[in-house]
């Protein structure tokens, strides 16, 4: 385990290496990444099958705010406007930097699509296209058509990491220094909250894995249904970290509890509270082919900005006296799930 981490540390400053050497190189007044790789899916002429291989995904949470508003007002008037494109479209005309945002320039693209398509828009964009689909892998599963009390709506049907009324802070400390075992960046996004605080399944989709990792403590690991998105929930707590009846190969719903806030981790020994304070550790994996789900080069993402924004849709929950176990408080239907729960 410390060699494949070892390992992966290693490739994550190579390819920030490549992604500084490249910024240096401008197109147009646009600064680039690192040359995107082709779709998944395709095939080179040498028979290599082709993927997208990095992905930084600093999109900030104003942008993601105004472009979900956007794209839920636009299908309330029947129209067709999806915050994925609005933001592809902005990452193409940065090279992905977002340093560069300005709300303005989502307002000119809507200017333009007064009389042009998204196509002939994007027509020049060299890695529109990338963008679009590395986008499509983050968010894919955030927004949709759901029932909530006999009332068919269309709107955030992801949820916040951590239950309504169950307070928690955090800051941006991706990529941030552990030290544990080795040193490596962190790679996701600690919660701090009182041990004991109703973990919340962010997304539908299955249980992949349960049980005890040295650096996570009890964790937990879900796969969207899309098999895009691996979710990640570690330091559990002590004794009984997990929602009753959860196991693996589970199907659990988005806005369901499925464990709860400790400290464990940090040991090779199981059940041990060896952080320092009670939080979450949350964590995004993009996964494009199969091939990436464990290796040297995962991908995974900066959620700070995703969490701020799920934070305006927090799952209510109720406690059960006898059994101290927490439960959602109320259910809705979501229809892409639709066929996964029947």
């Amino acid at each position: 385990m410390k060699k494949l981490l070892l390992r992966k540390t290693i490739s994550i400053l190579v390819l920030g290496a490549i992604i500084l050497s490249m910024s240096l190189l401008t197109t147009s007044g646009t600064t680039m990444v690192a040359t995107p790789t082709a779709a998944s899916g395709t095939s080179s002429s040498s028979g290599e099958k082709k993927f997208i291989k990095y992905v930084e995904f600093n999109v900030p949470y104003l942008a993601l705010k105004k472009a979900m508003n956007l794209d839920i007002e636009a299908h309330k008037q029947g129209k067709d406007l999806s915050w994925i494109t609005i933001l592809a479209y902005l990452g193409a005309k940065y090279g992905g930097d977002f340093s560069r945002y300005k709300s303005a320039d989502i307002d000119a693209f809507l200017k333009q699509l007064e009389t042009k398509s998204v196509e002939e828009i994007t027509s020049g964009m060299k890695y529109y296209n990338y963008y679009h689909e590395a986008y499509s892998a983050v968010l894919g599963g955030m927004l949709g058509k759901y029932i909530e009390n006999g009332q068919k709506k269309y709107g955030l049907i992801a949820y916040s990491p951590i239950a309504k009324g169950f307070p928690y802070t955090g800051y941006d400390d991706f990529g941030a220094r552990r030290t544990y075992g080795y040193t490596r960046p962190h790679l996701g996004h600690d919660m701090m909250a009182a041990t004991g605080t109703p973990v919340i399944a962010v997304e539908s989709g299955i249980v992949e894995a349960l049980g005890w990792n040295q650096y996570g403590g009890w964790r937990i690991g879900i796969r969207s249904f899309d098999s895009k998105r691996y979710y990640y929930y570690a330091h559990l707590r002590q004794n009984r970290p997990y929602a009753a009846n959860l196991a693996l190969g589970k199907i659990v719903k988005a806005g369901d509890v499925i464990g709860y806030v400790g400290r464990t981790g940090y040991s090779t020994h199981e059940n041990v509270n060896n952080i320092k304070v009670s939080h979450l550790h949350f964590g995004l994996q993009l996964i494009f082919d199969e091939s990436q789900k464990e290796c040297d080069n995962e991908i995974w993402i900066d959620v700070y900005a995703l969490t701020k924004l799920l934070r305006q849709h927090q799952s209510e929950v109720v406690r059960n006296n006898e059994t101290k176990e927490y439960t959602r408080a109320s259910d809705i239907i979501i229809e892409s799930d639709t066929a996964k729960f029947h």
